[in-house]
C-alpha cells in the first residue's frame, strides 16, 4: 500500500488540506503557516501530484481511499477537512463515504455538481512541452505562453517543474495519467449520498464554479452547510485574497 506523500506542520486538531488539479501540497504553505499555533496541518500530494506516487488509476474513489489509507497510517481518529477545486470533490466524496471520521468540512470554489471537460488547452501546452529541447524555466514558460497567455496560470504550473536529474527538468505531476483521465477531474458527487456535519464552502466572488444556482445541490448532499463568498477574487482565492480566506476559514474552525 502506498501512502500519500505530506508535510504536516503545526499542532492542535488535525486539519488536512487537498490541494486542486496540476497543484501540490506546497501551494497551501502560508495558509498552513498562519494556523499552524491552532492546528496540526497536513499539506498532501494528491496521486498524480507533487512527490506522491504516480499511478495509471485516477478517480476520486481512489483518492477517497488515499486519504483513508494516509489517515489509517498517521494513525489519526476525527479530522477537520479542507479541499480546493480537485481536492475539493476529494473530501466531499470522503465525507460522505466516511463522515464518522470528519469533524468539519470546509470546500474551496467547488460544487457537488458535474463539471464538462476542460483544461484542455492547459493539457494541450503541457504535452507540447519536449524537455530535451525547452531545457529552463524561462523556455518552458516561453512555450506554454503559446497557448497559455495569462501569467499567474503559467506561474501555478511551473511550480511542478523540477530538475529531475542534472540538466534534465521534468513534471512533477504524471502528464499521461492526467491526460488520459481528464474527464474524471469534472465528476459529480453520487446522488443521494449526504453529510451531515457542519461544512463550508467559500467561492470566489468572481469565479463561475460556484453560481447562485449551486444552492439546492449543495443542499441536498449537505444540508448543515453555509456559503460565504470572497470578495474580489477568482478560482484560486486563497491565493488571491489570503487574509479574508484565512478570516472565513478561522471563524469557521474556531
Amino acid at each position: 500500500m502506498q501512502i500519500l506523500h505530506s508535510k504536516i506542520i503545526g499542532e492542535g486538531k488535525p486539519l488536512l488540506i487537498l490541494h486542486g488539479y496540476f497543484g501540490n501540497g506546497d501551494n497551501w504553505k502560508s495558509i498552513a503557516n498562519n494556523l499552524q499555533d491552532s492546528f496540526q496541518i497536513h499539506l498532501i500530494d494528491q496521486r498524480n501530484h507533487g512527490r506522491s506516487f504516480h499511478s495509471d488509476a485516477f478517480d476520486y474513489e481512489l483518492m477517497v481511499e488515499d486519504l483513508r489509507n494516509y489517515i489509517k497510517h498517521h494513525q489519526l481518529e476525527k479530522v477537520h477537512l479542507l479541499g480546493h477545486s480537485m481536492g475539493g470533490k476529494t473530501v466531499m466524496l470522503f465525507a460522505v463515504e466516511y463522515p464518522e471520521l470528519v469533524t468539519k468540512l470546509i470546500v474551496a470554489d467547488i460544487s457537488p455538481r458535474m463539471y464538462p471537460p476542460h483544461h484542455h488547452d492547459i493539457l494541450d501546452a503541457l504535452n507540447s512541452i519536449d524537455f530535451t529541447i525547452q531545457n529552463s524555466r524561462k523556455l518552458v514558460d516561453l512555450k506554454l505562453a503559446e497557448l497559455i497567455p495569462e501569467v499567474g496560470v503559467r506561474q501555478f504550473l511551473l511550480k511542478s517543474v523540477y530538475w529531475r536529474e542534472k540538466g534534465k527538468l521534468d513534471f512533477r505531476f504524471n502528464l499521461d495519467s492526467l491526460t488520459e483521465n481528464n474527464n474524471e477531474v469534472g465528476a459529480a458527487l453520487p446522488s443521494f449520498t449526504v453529510f451531515e456535519g457542519e461544512t463550508l464552502f467559500l467561492k470566489g466572488e468572481n469565479s463561475g464554479y460556484i453560481s447562485s444556482n449551486e444552492e439546492p445541490i449543495i443542499n441536498a448532499h449537505f444540508p448543515n452547510h453555509k456559503i460565504v463568498s470572497i470578495k474580489n477574487a477568482g478560482h484560486w482565492l486563497h491565493a488571491e485574497k489570503p487574509k479574508d480566506f484565512l478570516s472565513a476559514l478561522q471563524d469557521f474552525l474556531c
